[in-house]
């Protein structure tokens, strides 16, 4: 049997071969989470704005480089936020230079959306360094474990996106504390 490593804490898993390995990648999954949300919270200090700020601009960067032209719906929708919340956030990024109105080029009523030259700029600035070294660990990958990677990945993502219910004696089912928290 081998041993845990220093950073497997085995809670939750049995101490098998296999459970330590599986704890250790998972344990390994938690670091990089406790990093990337270090690397989220320094970039939104650098920019000076909100977490939904920057998914929006984050998001409107990689649809505006797409076909079809970008709404406030399009932006409410993918953040999963009322119309009137997008509006706010709309308003706040064009005040702080990030964001463009523009009329629609169909629809007279409606507006598109697009990020600033500043704006891809700045992204760039903060984040191409971190994303060149990140393009750079995967490409030393081989294509068998890349393979790998994006198997355990979309396996990781459906296990997370799973809404637990716990059966309380009644047969009613509640949520339980894990999937209440999401919410």
């Amino acid at each position: 049997m081998t041993e845990p490593s220093e950073t497997s804490s085995g809670y939750w898993y049995g101490q098998d071969d296999r459970g330590i390995r599986a704890v250790d990648v998972l344990n390994g999954l938690r670091r990089y989470r406790q990093s990337e949300q270090a690397m989220r919270r320094r970039t939104r200090e650098s920019m000076r704005m909100g977490e939904t700020d920057l998914l929006a601009l984050q998001y409107l960067l990689r649809a505006t480089k797409g076909p079809n032209p970008v709404g406030p719906r399009d932006l409410a929708n993918y953040l999963g936020i009322s119309s009137a919340s997008t509006t706010v956030l709309i308003d706040r990024l064009v005040r702080s230079g990030h964001l463009e109105r523009h009329p629609h080029p169909t629809d007279r009523r409606a507006l598109t959306l697009s990020t600033t030259a500043t704006t891809d700029t700045e992204v760039r600035a903060t984040l191409g360094r971190m994303h060149s070294r990140m393009l750079a660990a995967t490409e030393e990958l081989s294509a068998d474990e890349m393979r790998a990677v994006l198997k355990f990945l979309e396996s990781m993502k459906e296990a997370v996106e799973i809404v637990d219910v716990h059966e309380e004696a009644s047969g009613e089912g509640a949520p339980s504390r894990a999937s209440s928290n999401r919410r």
